[in-house]
């Protein structure tokens, strides 16, 4: 049920930055939940390796190239993805920031509800 919740979450955290970012767009909210489920697959598989990858970078930038790293995930999904569309590197890094923003708060606020 939890991983339910986190796709539904970052879906609409997805159809959010849709409004707030241009050159970032989700046609409809199953396109936001197909992106979603990618975005999940693709952090699982091809991000540790990605990282592992740019560990050096890492180290330098004391984690911010993290944010570059989850521009380049939201990037290469929306490459394949008909209905998301990412017209620049720069809606990608504000669009990533967004979206791991709106997932933590809604993930905090889900979780407060369970207490």
């Amino acid at each position: 049920m939890k991983i339910i919740f986190k796709l539904l979450i970052t879906a609409l955290g997805l159809l959010a930055v849709t409004e707030l970012v241009g050159g970032f767009v989700v046609e409809s909210f199953y396109t936001a939940v197909i992106v979603a489920l990618l975005l999940g697959v693709v952090n699982v598989t091809l991000k540790p390796l990605v990282v592992l990858l740019t560990l050096p970078l890492h180290i330098l930038t004391l984690g911010l190239f993290m944010f570059v790293v989850n521009a380049l995930m939201l990037w290469f999904i929306s490459s394949f993805v008909s209905g998301f569309v990412i017209t620049s590197f720069v809606s990608a890094i504000v669009g990533a920031l967004l979206v791991s923003l709106f997932s933590f708060l809604g993930e905090k606020i889900i979780e407060g509800t369970k207490n």
